[in-house]
């Protein structure tokens, strides 16, 4: 994840000060020292200062292994999730458990604004409800799967409809479905199928 240059040594940018990470993570700087001291967070100190930095894959590491939110800037283009779903708590829902997982998410309500989010968010993979009002999931999957330009994202169908529309659903485009209510494992095992991801249950 970490870009090197010659001599395997690190870019600047992919070095933080215990400054960058309090702010990162809104905590005073000593809470990152204590963090650092305690073992919890990996760093180095900078020959003759003393002075902590951290690398940012460790930086990474530290947020999934405390279960803290992923900065957007570190989250790279195909972790990006559409999210689509008319129901706010569910959409809410969903996307906690994304961004906590390192995901970059958008919501879109219905199937116009995600026609629209589709191609100014350019995710690799979206969740898809099937039962919404006006342009429906299935219509959504039709629009995704005969437009060249789109073929290469994955959608896993998140839906409360019986078997034989899911059944539908997967003959129609889907890559995965998935019945509501759902466990949070299931759903990030589910993308991580898709995506090529790492997945550790914890």
């Amino acid at each position: 994840m970490v870009a090197k240059q010659p001599g395997n040594k690190l870019k600047p940018r992919d070095i933080l000060t215990t400054g960058d990470i309090a702010r990162y993570c809104h905590v005073h700087f000593r809470t990152v020292i204590r963090w650092i001291e305690k073992g919890r967070l990996n760093a180095y100190k900078l020959p003759g200062r003393g002075d902590n930095r951290v690398k940012v894959e460790d930086f990474i590491t530290f947020l999934k292994d405390n279960n803290l939110p992923i900065p957007e800037e570190f989250c790279s283009t195909d972790k990006r999730v559409l999210i689509i779903d008319d129901e706010p708590a569910m959409a809410a829902a969903i996307q906690r458990i994304l961004k906590r997982a390192g995901y970059q998410t958008q919501i879109a309500q219905d199937g116009f604004q995600a026609g629209t989010l589709i191609t100014s968010f350019n995710p690799s993979l979206i969740t898809l409800d099937l039962s919404m009002p006006g342009m429906d999931g299935f219509a959504v999957l039709k629009y995704i799967r005969e437009n060249e330009s789109l073929k290469n994202i994955k959608i896993i169908v998140i839906s409360a409809l019986d078997d034989s529309k899911l059944k539908q659903a997967k003959s129609e485009g889907a890559d995965l479905c998935i019945s509501k209510p759902f466990e949070k494992a299931d759903l990030l095992k589910s993308i991580a199928s898709l995506t090529g991801d790492s997945y550790i249950e914890k």
